[in-house]
């Protein structure tokens, strides 16, 4: 019974996860009628409640905000708590701690959504660390205003004044590092061609 009881919990836990999804991403019903094949109906239903979630509706949604198919319906956390993290809203943008050590390093997976693109710098101590993993993210560092496309790295010491968010066509996912002063990261060079002199 209790079994019972837990799944019914999860599943009413999906619809208004899904519309926080969809929210987060920038993305309309239509958005994701089109990606996904699910009728516009079917979509408003699932997000208020009103139609029961299943695997063949939640697949590929789960694929479209490209995130695991036991976070979409909130499936109860197992083995190692320190490495099943829980997402929190900051600001407008989900950010899901990567690291558990408020002393050392710090890594967050952060979603920023297509709205987040008014800059607005701001300074503190320490050097961080961004990897674009989708979408287009604008980065101002001092008078440096540039776009990172996916697969990217900036690094940039935050004593100088900077922002980053979309470039407002789109969210934009990304990994984020960062090192209080005396811990700084440094990315490998890239290798270079041996040739004949």
């Amino acid at each position: 019974m209790a079994a019972s009881v837990s799944i019914e919990e999860a599943l009413d836990s999906v619809a208004p996860r899904l519309r926080r999804l969809r929210e987060v991403r920038g993305l309309t019903i239509t958005d994701v009628t089109e990606r996904s094949g699910i009728s516009k109906s079917t979509l408003s239903r699932l997000e208020t409640g009103q139609r029961r979630p299943t695997l063949e509706l939640l697949l590929p949604l789960a694929q479209i905000y490209n995130v695991p198919l036991d976070e979409l319906v909130g499936a109860p956390d197992v083995g190692d708590p320190r490495v099943r993290l829980t997402p929190r809203q900051v600001k407008g943008r989900v950010v899901l701690p990567l690291t558990n050590n408020p002393n050392g390093v710090q890594a967050w997976k952060i979603v920023i959504p297509a709205s987040q693109s008014v800059p607005r710098p701001r300074v503190h101590e320490g050097y961080e660390w961004i990897y674009v993993l989708s979408g287009r993210m604008r980065l101002i560092i001092g008078e440096h205003d540039t776009v990172i496309e996916p697969g990217q790295v900036a690094e940039f010491d935050t004593a100088e004044p900077h922002w980053f968010g979309s470039t407002g066509s789109g969210p934009a996912e990304i990994l984020s590092l960062f090192a209080r002063p005396g811990e700084r990261m440094r990315v490998a060079p890239e290798q270079r061609s041996h040739s004949a002199d």
